[in-house]
């Protein structure tokens, strides 16, 4: 929590053009990528932040306990455009009426880069045949093409016309969400401290207002993040590929980014940190010609524009909290029991498995017994630390 109060304390030399947003989401969603793909650190995996847990409802809906967002478990199948916005508009699903069709930030948060086609957990959200989704946002400057996420994990600028309903080839489906909270009005998207960093008050990230002058290799990229010195911080790294598409504004092209707060004049190809699992010699990356993500070959050279941050945001409603308790666990991985040292203050805690059920509750002083639970991932969480869970694994 130091690193955001330190930033409330900077805003006095700082500059905040007006450019009101709503927040729709509570938090950025980490990839979901928790395979490491190089010995080199500051790949995604090396970055656990706010990873991704859902709640099944068991009525045909999802919520994001990340996001706060609430999501149609099955999508509603192959549409248009228009008759996707009429169908999310007019559904009526687990005693709601209030859905829409997302925008691209908020579709492009449920996807899970670490897997691929499709690119969400199948555990979770109900297998389609879909290989697009819509977003209710068109492209700059042409309404006839609309963003849409796609099955492989990326997003991009399509013609209505693609899908198969409108003449096309292609399965373009809608997936309905609502929100759980009303949305939260922020007076400025991005603050400018010191003309060196460049704060989002969305994310509750911290971006290089100049990007690297040269482009890189991947691993070259990773490298230069992990040992950047910069506006009297050392704790940069590569954005990965959620966060770096957090900051592409649709509004505009050529580039894609907020110019008047970067400084950058020319589309770009920018690396993520993020890999491509079924083929770990590419890396995502987004094009700011107009925001698209993609992939390349690590070897290739992009260019790279660092990002720091990695404490949750604070709502608009809420007073700057005391510091969040931090821990140690050991061993990790664990086999049947592991510990958990707090460097802060004691409290309970509870261990969610992968599909974000509650597997245990108890004080987090005393060793935790989990010779019953099966092999996997889990998410440990303090009582005062809802929205920050550790990574654990059990190796048997």
């Amino acid at each position: 929590m130091r690193a955001i109060i330190s930033l409330f304390f900077f805003f006095s030399a700082a500059l905040a053009i007006g450019q009101p947003i709503s927040r729709t989401m509570l938090r950025l969603p980490d990839t979901g990528q928790t395979n490491s793909y190089t010995n080199t650190f500051g790949e995604d995996h090396d970055y656990l932040i706010n990873m991704p847990v859902f709640t099944l409802n068991g009525d045909g809906t999802v919520t994001d306990t990340v996001t706060g967002l609430m999501w149609q478990q099955a999508d509603g199948g192959e549409m248009t455009y228009e008759n996707a916005l009429v169908y999310c508009d007019t559904l009526t699903l687990g005693g709601y009426t209030d859905w829409k069709l997302p925008s691209d930030q908020e579709a492009y948060s449920i996807l899970n880069h670490q897997r691929t086609n499709p690119a969400i957990d199948i555990t979770i959200f109900t297998p389609t045949t879909a290989e697009y989704w819509w977003t209710a946002n068109l492209q700059y400057n042409d309404s006839n093409k609309v963003w849409s996420t796609n099955s492989g994990g990326g997003i991009g600028n399509h013609r209505k016309t693609e899908t198969i309903s409108a003449g096309g080839t292609k399965r373009f489906h809608a997936r309905a969400v609502r929100y759980t909270q009303l949305p939260v009005s922020v007076p400025n998207h991005f603050t400018d401290i010191n003309n060196e960093i460049i704060y989002d008050e969305i994310t509750g990230l911290s971006w290089q207002k100049s990007p690297y002058y040269d482009s890189l290799t991947w691993e070259n990229a990773l490298s230069y993040a992990d040992t950047l010195s910069s506006g009297g911080f050392t704790d940069w790294r590569l954005p990965n590929i959620k966060e770096l598409f957090s900051i592409n504004d649709n509004s505009n092209s050529n580039p894609s980014l907020p110019t008047s707060f970067f400084n950058v004049n020319v589309a770009a190809k920018y690396w993520s940190s993020t890999s491509l699992p079924n083929q770990p010699t590419r890396a995502w990356h987004m094009n700011t010609q107009f925001g698209i993500t993609t992939y390349d070959v690590k070897t290739n050279r992009h260019e790279i524009i660092c990002v720091r941050g990695t404490t949750p945001l604070i709502s608009a409603n809420e007073d700057l909290q005391p510091e969040i308790p931090t821990c140690s666990v050991y061993p990790n991985p664990f086999d049947s029991k592991f510990t958990v040292n707090w460097k802060s203050s004691a409290g309970e805690i509870e261990l969610y498995d992968a599909l974000g059920k509650k597997v245990y509750t108890g004080a987090s002083t005393e060793p935790v017994d989990a010779s019953t639970l099966p092999a996997g991932i889990y998410l440990l969480r303090h009582e005062r630390n809802k929205f920050a869970p550790i990574r654990l694994i059990k190796s048997n």
